[in-house]
């Protein structure tokens, strides 16, 4: 093995020199690695272009050889979830620490960290999109909000971390129990958003607990195994799905900067920098945004700060029309730039790390704390945008489509479980034009498992489909030019009846939203309580929102704009995408959960004239049927019956022509009309 290893490497040394790249051993393996460190993708091949473009056959067979090659060592063993607690705890006494703060984020606030900074999962177990740990010497809590209260206690170790929601007091009343006065709790500035920690702060305001910044994080010095930083190709996005040319985008950035009295804005989420620049990248799981940082200045000059080894040739004669491309340790010697010249410098509370500020105000610099001012222009998509994202629902309604009707034949039978449904999902979707991936990993939960409400199927937990049981597959998918995300719940042979009871009630709250008509100027919290109120009737409710907002081949989850019952956001406006999902999960038995995408625009003026507010209303683009077997007419309205019933020929009418005769013929049952009252 160790001979054959040293031969890929000599061949491959003399392969580089024959071609003259001017690159050595170690610097292609630190980009193999990088990639390795890169979520899966469906070109795995594709950092070969980042060695050099127009490689040889030769050359890229080597290549490929060698990184399989580097995939295939055996690394060490890693200790046991207990031993790495034990582990940490060691470490901060080096440090004089009494705890410290594990949270989920990384530097960019990702929801979804690449493998490198998966501190919380590596340390815990847990691997939800959410949650931070707190350690001290002798207790250890985890903290999570309702989404994940069951998950959080089937991934941890309650003899290691106690679960704590994070919504309400009982993190201050565990560290009133746990933490001793003047205890010294260590934090990773890096690692929490500057309104994130505030909040944080007032949990910790009690007996002289001290909150302490800490120069290296004491998870990466324990961490042997951590992965590298990823390096997957950066490439441009092109203007004919974007939309708008990025030039564009800058002046009205630039613009918007300066009406906020700022001379700069600092820019810190990915995904904002990828929308204002027109790239994609892959360094995080199902998200294609590239990890960097970028200062945008009044006089719509830009600084971008990003491994420059993942940027493609053709990306960096691009980006270098608008923007200075710098290393990322570059950026600190920017920021102290700033600071020297007096700059009034933008920032973003809700994603900006604290270190950039605290390094900010320890520099003289003045500071305007103002919203990511990318993040309302991103929100609202243009006209080509939402043509895309039309088609793109299309394309993924078809794949959905063939999957249910794959579903009704093979389900019943007993011999499907979650894993082979979900993959089964996932090839419908390859075969769809422009497909570039899942927009976050489905979400296939049968039976009891369907009430986890971010449930992941693992080995472990992989369950058969039951006949007589609920199957939820909540899915979504990237394309070139839109992001989709769906939920359907079926019926695995004849439901019960209050399966039926709680379906309808989450159905009847999932057609108020899509129906409201609603004054411009109203928020999504405003509409949350529609998509309750037939739950709340008869004592239920879902512990979750309602609505997020979705990217445009970026995130499947994008704010401003949400409906959800606990928060005040920004006003929903024309452009903006938003997931429709009420649900309903029974503990122990099953979950439901209906969701589409909806796409906010301006209702047409009152032909009476009598209308005195703009109103907006919203378009429905997820194209699948609801399981009407599920469906207990008697608690609709004629309302109610006529939306779904126009809903499902839409879906017969668009996706029909696109499937074969006997998928036809199913989805033809699978979207009858019910009976009017």
């Amino acid at each position: 093995m160790i001979r054959e290893q040293k031969n890929i490497v000599h061949s491959l040394g003399i392969c580089l020199k024959e071609h003259g790249i001017p690159l050595s051993i170690n610097d292609v393996r630190s980009l193999a690695e990088g990639q390795l460190a890169a979520p899966d993708n469906l070109d795995p091949d594709a950092w070969r272009e980042l060695i050099q473009p127009n490689l040889s056959e030769q050359m890229r067979k080597e290549l490929k050889k060698f990184k399989e090659n580097l995939a295939s060592l055996d690394v060490e063993k890693e200790l046991p979830p207990e031993e790495r607690l034990a582990a940490l705890r060691v470490e901060l006494i080096s440090r004089r620490l009494d705890g410290f703060l594990v949270p989920l984020s990384d530097e960019y606030q990702s929801e979804f960290p690449p493998s490198h900074s998966q501190r919380l999962a590596w340390l815990t177990g847990f691997t939800g999109s959410a949650g931070m740990a707190v350690v001290l010497q002798k207790s250890a809590a985890i903290l999570v909000d309702g989404r994940y209260s069951i998950q959080v206690r089937k991934q941890t170790n309650p003899k290691l971390y106690e679960p704590l929601d994070f919504s309400g007091g009982a993190l201050k009343e565990w560290l009133k129990k746990n933490a001793k006065g003047g205890a010294r709790i260590g934090f990773d500035p890096w690692l929490h958003s500057q309104s994130g920690f505030a909040a944080l702060k007032t949990k910790f305001s009690f007996n002289q607990v001290d909150l302490v910044q800490v120069e290296t994080n004491p998870i990466d010095q324990i961490w042997t195994q951590q992965p590298p930083l990823p390096l997957a190709p950066v490439y441009i996005h092109p203007v004919s799905v974007a939309g708008r040319a990025s030039e564009e985008k800058i002046v009205e950035i630039a613009s918007v900067v300066k009406e906020n009295g700022a001379d700069a804005a600092i820019i810190t989420s990915p995904d904002s920098i990828a929308w204002l620049l027109n790239i994609r990248g892959g360094d995080i799981p199902n998200t294609p945004v590239a990890l960097g940082f970028l200062i945008i200045n009044i006089d719509r000059s830009l600084e971008l700060f990003m491994d420059e080894r993942k940027i493609l040739s053709e990306t960096r004669n691009a980006l270098g029309k608008i923007a200075s491309i710098k290393p990322i340790d570059k950026f600190e010697k920017s920021l102290k730039k700033l600071c020297h010249q007096s700059q009034v410098i933008q920032i973003s509370p809700s994603t900006i790390p604290v270190w950039v500020r605290n390094y900010v105000m320890a520099g003289g610099g003045k500071i305007i704390e103002r919203e990511d001012p990318c993040v309302l222009p991103k929100a609202c998509k243009n006209s080509i945008e939402i043509q895309g994202i039309r088609n793109a629902h299309i394309r993924d309604g078809v794949a959905l489509c063939r999957f249910l009707y794959w579903l009704s034949e093979e389900g019943p039978k007993g011999v499907v479980d979650e894993m082979s449904a979900a993959d089964q999902l996932l090839k419908y979707r390859i075969f769809m034009d422009n497909f570039k991936g899942l927009s976050f990993e489905t979400i296939s939960g049968a039976g009891s498992n369907g009430a986890i409400i971010h449930y992941r199927v693992t080995p472990k937990t992989n369950r058969n489909l039951e006949y007589g049981s609920l199957y939820l597959v909540d899915s979504g998918a990237q394309y070139i030019d839109g992001t989709t995300d769906v939920t359907r719940t079926v019926s695995i042979g004849p439901p019960a009846q209050e399966m039926q009871d709680r379906f309808t009630r989450v159905l009847k709250g999932h057609i108020a939203i899509a129906m409201a008509r609603f004054p411009a100027g109203t928020s999504g919290g405003q509409l949350d309580c529609l998509a309750r109120k037939a739950l709340w009737e008869v004592g239920l409710d879902f512990n979750h929102g309602t609505g997020h907002g979705v990217g445009a081949f970026l995130s499947v989850h994008e704010g401003p704009q949400r409906i959800a019952k606990r928060y005040a956001e920004a006003p929903l406006r024309p452009g903006m995408v938003l997931s429709n999902e009420p649900g309903y999960y029974k503990e122990g038995a099953y979950g439901i959960r209906i969701e589409n995408l909806l796409i906010v625009r301006k209702e047409a003026v009152d032909a009476s004239g009598n209308g005195e507010n703009p109103m907006l209303k919203f378009d429905t683009v997820t194209l699948a049927p609801i399981d009407i077997s599920l469906v207990d007419e008697s608690l609709l309205s004629s309302h109610e019956i006529n939306w779904l019933n126009k809903y499902h020929s839409r879906v017969l009418l668009t996706i029909g022509p696109f499937l074969n005769a006997k998928e036809n013929a199913w989805l033809e049952g699978a979207t009858s009309p019910l009976g009017q009252l």
